[in-house]
């Protein structure tokens, strides 16, 4: 909880700065990364700081649609208690694409006892990140993002259509990656959501084309505080969906909205620093550190395990194929695309290790937390990760990640590493919240069945 005059500081200082503020978005991440919350007047912004505001417990434990799921025993089943909520320091900015009098701030939530909620995926990231700090060693990441920017309506087929550019106002049709001429053609969206992300103070610092007609990806900075990293992440999803309704187009950060482009993926760079600063994946040469090797071995020793945090939706699973630039097992090497953990060329000094499983769906929270985790217990075991793969690795290893959702969720269920990071308690809601979506999802019969089988059979 803050006190009252780092609250009276903050608050202060920023309706000085924007007197037309009347309404603030006081929100919370779900387990889904869904921003949930309250639009309360500013006249309460001073006590989201001190006294807070409360919210169910169960908020955190929402399904994609917003329900609650039995089998969690949180909702109707515990009576749905409410837990006080604070603003967290720092998250307070104006929200550009709705207008002056609008602002938002992030919340995390406590028991009565003043304890971190367990389910408040803030806390998860901090607690995790602080294991990998006991051993002595700073995490320093960054998350990338791809989206796609579609229409606002659905096509003919109600499936989604790419947004024409705004500068000459063609539809994509063809990949061009890294093209200038595109970026110029989205530049008027793409430069209101960078200019929106410095009004916010998100970090976001590169916006390219991607590997598919109407996909972007923009880059965040490198941070030494792990929980900021996953705050940027899902302001800048808010952010970018913000700015694109307001150029009349939709962002999309489903993991593959299209059979014939390619998915999109939540990519984190991670370094470790020591006591003095330096980077501890270095040791002057070309292969990396044991502590290095190390934490590349612990991250491919977890991946199968927390693959419904890296593809948490069907859809996440349409991204998992051989087709897409999209790793099956939990491979790693040097400046190579095609591995599950990329070690991205440069000086030694800037050693990094690029994680590449998840998906743009996946909650970046979650992502980062099951990513330390994976690090922590490869330098705490020193686990070795094998030889680096050269070339490409789906002709090389063969596949092993759970690549359907059923084998996804019971690999989860049967975790031996990864409940012990993020608490068994967690794990069993996160399951049993994945298992219901997925029942759900089958009882539906979908337009292929029909399409495939009406009248075939």
């Amino acid at each position: 909880m803050t006190g009252q005059p780092k609250a009276a500081d903050e608050a202060a200082s920023f309706l000085r700065n924007h007197p037309d503020v009347r309404r603030v978005d006081a929100i919370v991440p779900d387990i889904c990364g869904i921003p949930r919350g309250k639009r309360l007047d500013v006249s309460a912004l001073g006590k989201l700081y001190t006294t807070g505001m409360v919210l169910p417990g169960s908020t955190y434990a929402l399904d994609i649609l917003g329900n609650n799921v039995d089998s969690t025993g949180m909702g109707p089943n515990d009576g749905d208690p409410d837990y006080p909520c604070h603003a967290a320091p720092g998250t307070l900015a104006p929200v550009p694409w709705i207008g002056p009098e609008q602002a938002q701030v992030l919340m995390t939530m406590s028991d009565d006892d003043g304890e971190p909620w367990w389910l408040d995926p803030r806390h998860i990231v901090r607690r995790i990140a602080d294991r990998v700090t006991d051993l002595g060693y700073r995490p320093v990441v960054a998350v990338e993002l791809e989206f796609y920017l579609v229409e606002a309506g659905a096509g003919e087929d109600g499936r989604p259509v790419l947004a024409r550019a705004p500068a000459t106002g063609r539809r994509p049709s063809e990949t061009q990656v890294y093209l200038m001429d595109e970026i110029d053609a989205y530049a008027p969206v793409l430069d209101d959501m960078v200019a929106t992300c410095r009004e916010q103070n998100i970090p976001a610092d590169v916006a390219t084309i991607e590997y598919a007609p109407g996909q972007f990806e923009i880059n965040l900075k490198h941070t030494d505080d792990p929980v900021a990293a996953c705050d940027h992440a899902m302001l800048l999803k808010r952010a970018v969906k913000g700015v694109a309704a307001r150029h009349g187009a939709t962002a999309t950060f489903m993991a593959r909205p299209f059979r014939e482009h390619a998915a999109s993926g939540t990519h984190i760079h991670l370094s470790l620093l020591d006591a003095e600063g330096r980077n501890a994946f270095d040791d002057g040469g070309s292969r990396g550190s044991d502590l290095f090797r190390h934490a590349v071995g612990g991250l491919a020793a977890t991946m199968a395990e927390a693959m419904p945090i890296w593809a948490p939706n069907v859809n996440s699973f349409r991204r998992v194929t051989p087709a897409g630039w999209v790793p099956l097992a939990p491979t790693w090497g040097y400046n190579n695309r095609t591995v599950a953990l990329r070690v991205p060329g440069g000086p030694a000094a800037a050693r990094r290790i690029e994680h590449r499983p998840a998906g743009a769906d996946a909650n970046p929270y979650l992502v980062l937390a099951a990513v330390l985790a994976g690090v922590h217990h490869g330098v705490a075991n020193r686990i070795d990760p094998g030889e680096p793969i050269e070339g490409n690795a789906a002709d090389k290893v063969a596949a092993s990640l759970p690549a359907i959702w059923v084998d996804a969720l019971r690999a989860f269920d049967g975790a031996e590493v990864l409940p012990g990071y993020f608490g068994q308690a967690w794990w069993d809601v996160h399951g049993k919240l994945k298992w219901a979506e997925f029942h759900e999802f089958n009882d539906h019969i979908t337009n292929l069945e029909y399409d495939r089988l009406l009248t075939m059979i």
